[in-house]
């Protein structure tokens, strides 16, 4: 993730024509845009916990902590944002295809190998440490655990 001196810099970098950075991983733009993506599912997830149909005969897991009204409100929540996840998804890969055709950058396959040729060295990514997948698994352990029990 990088900051708005970046994504400025990024941007006019990009405008000017100059491909010259070597980036491993997303650039500034693309960064924030996936973390957008993520913050989305996230919501959309949450949300679709809580969420009562129309008849409600099909409640999401937690419905049951939230009036009919509330729930059908969070529904119509649930497909806003649901929208703006497939608005983003587009966004995303209009990106990828605006790399492939104009700038002529392969991303797919740097995706799927692991392995990019830069034009120009970059700095190698640092492997998180261990401990932070443990913490992932357990508060996701965690929260799974609260909705099964409801």
């Amino acid at each position: 993730m990088r900051g708005p001196r970046a994504i400025v810099a990024y941007i006019g970098d990009l405008i000017r024509g100059r491909t010259d950075r070597a980036v491993i991983g997303h650039n500034p733009l693309g960064g924030w845009s996936v973390m957008a993506m993520l913050a989305l599912l996230a919501g959309e997830l949450t949300l679709g916990l809580f969420t009562v149909d129309v008849d409600g005969d099909q409640p999401g897991p937690l419905a049951k902590f939230v009036s009919f009204d509330q729930g059908r409100a969070i529904a119509g929540w649930h497909a806003w944002v649901f929208n703006g996840l497939l608005a983003l998804i587009g966004l995303h890969l209009a990106a990828i295809a605006f790399y492939a055709v104009i700038k002529r950058d392969n991303l797919v396959g740097p995706m799927l190998t692991g392995a990019k040729s830069h034009a120009a060295p970059a700095e190698p990514m640092t492997p998180a440490p261990l401990w932070r997948l443990a913490a992932a698994l357990v508060v996701s352990a965690g929260v799974t655990w609260l909705i099964v029990k409801g």
